[in-house]
């Protein structure tokens, strides 16, 4: 139980990992006016055009309920 204890708590690692890090930084670092945030290519275009299209849909969708919500039916 004694050198379970020890082992856990050791922050040593055995393996040392190459550090990729910078290699993924580089496509970010390209000064070529492409935001950030669609900087990976085609996959991340279209995730952020579907979820424009559905921030707008859903924003234009909650305006016209509550629209529909201040008016409500006469009951006659």
């Amino acid at each position: 139980l004694l050198w379970t204890a020890q082992r856990t708590i050791s922050t040593a690692s055995r393996r040392q990992f190459e550090n990729k890090v910078p290699e993924k930084q580089k496509p970010f670092q390209k000064g070529n006016g492409i935001p950030v945030h669609l900087k990976c290519g085609i996959a991340d275009t279209l995730l952020y055009r579907a979820i424009m299209i559905l921030t707008f849909g859903g924003t234009a969708y909650s305006i016209y309920q509550l629209a529909v919500a201040s008016f409500p039916k006469k009951l006659d």
